[in-house]
């Protein structure tokens, strides 16, 4: 009886101590400084330490970290939550093939099981097939994991760029908030309400937090704040759609605009997503012959996910389709490393809930293609194949252009390509962790446009000098032209005259008599 009096002091202890830490952990985020919430973080790991299955601990950290703009965070979190990963690791046609990964997703409770037949990519994947995998779940998960995981997961999803997660999360979320206030609101007293998430988009801190009617309301409540979000993604996945079905069609220029239309409006996108679209317009751009542009988008493709394997091999085959060789093959050299690490880790680059065009299993023979495709580069850069780039190719012109087709052109992309004007895509998408995040890609983003925008400049410099050699040439021949049918004309006149002379001259001799016949060689006489 006294080892279990023991047990029940140390339980008991051990809860008192995480009571503590959660009434010290409310008052903090009741204040709604980011200070404070970063301090609260700490008094709920410590509360979660001594019981890692409390709930409302789990809610307060997911929330807080929302709050915070730690959304890599919440995504690690409650990883096993988001539904594409169940797709996508199913079956043994996964984009990763690592085994410490696939160990991991044993635990994935969420989703049921995909039919053997089902082909699962990260490309292209069904949202009514996520939608009924959710809702299929809900009716053993509900009660026992807590409704607040669809709501803060599919923001965190939304501001990560995983936008078809996000929609069915939000939507299942949504529908059992909404029958909880049904069934809960006899409870509720009019003279209380719920704390949501706050006006500016950003989530605030519990929802769980009960003020009186006294203190100042938000402006939006967190289910008006969810159909903001859901109605904002359900327009971006419309226009990107369209963009892809025009791309499919061949109407590229159908889906440049639609592609500009997502990356050139005021409201912000998130980072994933606008990276995601800009390779996409990249793909657009190349198939209709316009190569700086297509360079471009690859480069701000980068700027935002330095790790986009995609965007690395697209633009290493634009510029060698331009014979750029040196930056082509610094390309293919910074992709065979990015091969080489994940053959190392086992896994692809980033977070086992990012998405790649690529599986696992396609490394090695890719890596093998390119190693072969890079001794080809550097066999022609000794061969001294180095001064000979497309200028015309690049500048999209012809090589018969004339002076002001190019001007024209060169006006354009000057326009366009500017290091300060095609920067400001910066500030049209959402950062999601810090400040130093945003001074990286401006960095990569600098260095990249401006080595794009020299490499212009000397291609208009270029085909200057050889339209300005041409037309000196072209000047040159026309004025010998010019001088030919005159000289032609002259020597007419005088072998005409020489002609008639020699006329003039035999009449006379017949005349006076002189009959002797005399030798001439008519052929050499002859007009």
């Amino acid at each position: 009886m006294a080892v279990y009096g023991d047990k029940k002091h140390w339980w008991l202890r051990n809860k008192k101590i995480v009571d503590k830490y959660m009434k010290e952990a409310r008052n903090l985020i009741s204040s709604q400084d980011p200070n404070d919430v970063k301090s609260a973080l700490n008094l709920i790991e410590s509360a979660l330490s001594l019981s890692p299955r409390y709930e409302l601990a789990l809610e307060l950290k997911a929330r807080s970290l929302l709050y915070l703009r730690r959304f890599n965070d919440v995504a690690d979190m409650l990883q096993d939550y988001i539904p594409s990963l169940k797709l996508a690791f199913s079956g043994e046609d996964s984009g990763i093939g690592s085994s410490e990964i696939s160990s991991s997703r044993e635990s994935v409770k969420l989703l049921n099981d995909l039919p053997s037949h089902y082909d699962s990519s990260f490309k292209c994947f069904s949202v009514s097939d996520l939608k009924k995998k959710v809702v299929a779940g809900l009716s053993k998960n509900c009660n026992e994991q807590g409704q607040w995981r669809y709501l803060v997961l599919g923001q965190a999803c939304c501001h990560l760029g995983l936008m078809e997660d996000a929609m069915v999360l939000l939507q299942t979320g949504k529908r059992l908030a909404t029958a909880a206030f049904r069934r809960q609101s006899i409870c509720l007293s009019d003279d209380s309400f719920i704390l949501f998430s706050s006006g500016d988009g950003n989530s605030s801190p519990p929802s769980s937090v009960v003020v009186s009617s006294s203190s100042q309301p938000r402006s939006l409540t967190e289910s008006e704040s969810v159909a903001h979000v859901l109605s904002h993604i359900k327009l971006l996945l419309r226009r990107r759609a369209a963009a892809l079905a025009a791309l499919d069609a061949g109407l590229y220029s159908e889906s440049i605009r639609h592609f500009s239309k997502i990356l050139d409006s005021r409201r912000g996108a998130p980072k994933g997503f606008v990276a995601g679209c800009f390779m996409h317009r990249a793909s657009a751009y190349r198939s209709a012959g316009r190569i700086a542009e297509s360079i471009a988008d690859c480069n701000k493709t980068l700027a935002l996910d330095p790790s986009c394997l995609q965007a690395l091999e697209t633009r290493a085959a634009l510029l060698e389709s331009v014979r750029c060789f040196p930056d082509s093959l610094h390309d293919l050299e910074h992709l065979k490393l990015l091969y080489n690490s994940i053959l190392r880790d086992r896994k692809l680059p980033g977070p086992v809930w990012k998405r790649h065009n690529v599986r696992y299993r396609e490394i090695p023979g890719k890596l093998c293609v390119l190693t072969s495709k890079i001794q080809q580069l550097k066999q022609k850069i000794a061969n001294g194949e180095i001064g000979n780039v497309d200028y015309y190719a690049l500048m999209g012109i012809k090589r018969d252009c004339s002076r002001s087709e190019l001007d024209r052109a060169y006006l354009l992309l000057n326009l366009k390509h500017k290091p300060e004007r095609s920067m400001s895509f910066i500030d049209r998408f959402e950062l999601t962790d810090d400040e130093e995040e945003l001074d990286s890609v401006k960095d990569r983003a600098r260095m990249s446009t401006l080595l794009l925008y020299r490499l212009i400049q000397k291609g208009y410099a270029v085909v200057t000098s050889n339209i300005t050699t041409e037309q000196a040439a072209e000047k040159q021949r026309k004025s010998v032209a010019a001088e030919t049918p005159i000289r032609a004309g002259n020597t007419n006149v005088v072998k005409g005259v020489f002609c008639r002379d020699l006329t003039v001259v035999g009449s006379l001799i017949a005349r006076t008599g002189f009959n002797q016949p005399i030798p001439v060689k008519y052929e050499a006489l002859s007009c």
